[in-house]
Parts: C-alpha cells; sequence; structure tokens
C-alpha cells in the first residue's frame, strides 16, 4: 500500500519559494554526502507524484516534478479537463478538482512506493483530507522573510511524532508521521 508524503526543501521561516517563486535560494550551499544520500533515499522511494498544473496546462522544461530524475506517473491538479501529456516518457495526467481522486489514482500506480505531494496548496488540501501519512522536510538555513509558505492557511491543527531527524552541511533532513488530521 503507498505512503502518501509530503516532501519539499523550506526556508527556516517554512517558506518553499520567494514571494515571485522562485527557488535560488536553495542552491549553491555547501553540501556534504550524507545530505545528499537522505534526499537520494527518499527519491528512490518515489512512485508517482501529485502536484499543481500551471496555468497553460503544458509541460515546460523546469517543470518537472524533481527535475526529471523520476521516471513516475504525474498527477496535476485543474480546474479545466485536459487529455494526459507525455513528456520525456513520462505520463502526465490532468485531474479536475477532486483532489482525493488524484491521490487515489497516484496511489493505485505507486503501488507499495511512495507518493509525493508537490506544491503547498496540494499538501494544505491533503492535510485537511487526512490523506498524508509522512512529512520529509529538508530545511535550509536561511530566512526569506516573506514568499511562498508550504503551511500557511492550512487552518487545521494537526499532531506530529517525529520519525527521524539529522543534519549535516547544507540542511537539516525532519520526518514526521501524521498521527491526527
Amino acid at each position: 500500500m503507498a505512503k502518501v508524503i509530503v516532501h519539499s526543501t523550506i526556508t527556516l521561516d517554512g517558506f518553499m519559494a520567494a514571494p515571485d517563486g522562485g527557488v535560488g535560494w536553495m542552491f549553491g550551499r555547501p553540501s556534504a554526502p550524507e545530505d545528499d544520500a537522505v534526499v537520494q533515499k527518499v527519491i528512490s522511494r518515489i512512485g508517482a507524484v501529485v502536484g499543481g498544473a500551471n496555468k497553460t496546462r503544458t509541460i515546460e522544461d523546469g517543470e518537472i516534478p524533481y527535475g526529471g530524475m523520476l521516471n513516475v506517473p504525474v498527477y496535476l491538479m485543474t480546474h479545466i479537463a485536459q487529455e494526459p501529456i507525455e513528456h520525456d516518457g513520462i505520463a502526465h495526467t490532468f485531474v479536475v478538482d477532486d483532489i482525493a481522486e488524484a491521490v487515489t489514482m497516484a496511489a493505485r500506480d505507486a503501488g507499495d512506493r511512495w507518493v509525493s505531494l508537490l506544491g503547498g496548496s496540494i499538501a494544505r488540501q491533503c492535510l485537511r483530507l487526512g490523506l498524508v501519512d509522512e512529512l520529509h522536510l529538508d530545511v535550509a538555513p536561511v530566512l526569506l522573510g516573506d514568499g511562498i509558505s508550504l503551511f500557511a492557511g492550512l487552518g487545521k491543527h494537526i499532531e506530529l511524532e517525529r520519525l527521524d531527524t539529522s543534519a549535516f552541511a547544507s540542511e537539516t533532513h525532519l520526518r514526521y508521521r501524521v498521527l491526527s488530521s
């Protein structure tokens, strides 16, 4: 049975991106092989992805989940029906307005692997619906002060159980089980 996770790199103040959507702050930090190993371990377990579609509902270079490192089915939430798109051998299926259905379809495709939820809105919706099993957060040592938040607007109290914490050269890696939602 698939496990549904939120996997995100965030700043210490909880932002996934700068106000303009930029993520340049994620790059150029000193790194240790252990940092890469933590992230690679998560990536190696992912069997499907659920994210949000862009405004044009196209798949452009730079918009591919995990930079194309995964060859797994991708489900993209949208408000307008569209035929699936294949890009570099990866199927991108558009799901209209029913995030629970997108997660169900992704879990079916993932089998015993993980479904990774990408984006703040997607993560918050799934947390509110009780669809998330774990949070995997890679916290970068930077404060943006403003930006696109992973959890702002969640509007719900959710209890977590810490499963793992590690810190190396560039990030602190946190893993939590969602206990209640």
